[in-house]
């Protein structure tokens, strides 16, 4: 059996770390707001940018988008001078198979691309040159991201290209839009399903 002071010490101890929790998780209440508070600081702070700048901002590679169902593949000559494969996330497959255009917010189409190159074993195979496949990657990494509110100066879309994971410069984004505006028909996309 316990006695009387083993008892009232150990209340003391459960009392004081208690109170240490409360403490502790005021601190972290506290912390959290002021965290808050100093974001909404920083973006009232940031410089304001323009509508057209802002709709070249996709900053981000979308996670797992090799994983992304495939719509499409095209062969590029000229400067070029590849063979692409052109995903979609859930959102853009199923407008696409549903044949809804324009594409919903939150669409997202990728274009990953490789070197062309001839197969010199397959040709061996075949017995003669006619096997071609993807070699190096090549021509970065694009995305094109469909949000009607935050891209409305670009047809609903944002634009991004990516070269060994880094983000292109400005420059390069905005000479996106002025090629795809000229297929409004298709919701500015160039790639087509392919079932």
């Amino acid at each position: 059996m316990k006695r009387p002071v083993q008892v009232a010490a150990g209340r003391t101890l459960l009392a004081a770390r208690l109170a240490c929790k409360v403490r502790r998780s005021e601190v972290a209440r506290r912390l959290g707001a002021t965290a808050a508070l100093a974001g909404a600081m920083a973006c009232i702070a940031a410089p304001s940018r323009s509508v057209d700048e802002e709709a070249a901002a996709v900053l981000a590679i979308p996670k797992g988008y090799r994983e992304w169902t495939l719509i499409s593949v095209a062969r590029e000559e000229g400067e070029l001078d590849d063979i692409r494969a052109i995903l979609g996330n859930d959102i853009a497959v199923q407008a696409y198979r549903a044949g809804n255009l324009p594409f919903p917010d939150g669409s997202i189409i990728a274009r990953i691309a490789w070197s062309y190159d001839p197969s010199d074993e397959n040709n061996t195979a075949f017995g003669r040159a006619q096997s071609f496949v993807a070699g190096s990657p090549k021509n970065g990494v694009q995305f094109m991201v469909k949000d009607s509110q935050a891209y409305a100066s670009t047809g609903g879309w944002g634009f991004a290209h990516f070269d060994d994971g880094q983000p292109a410069g400005e420059a390069r984004i905005k000479t996106c839009f002025a090629c795809h505006e000229a297929i409004p028909e298709r919701d500015l996309v160039f790639t087509r399903y392919s079932p």
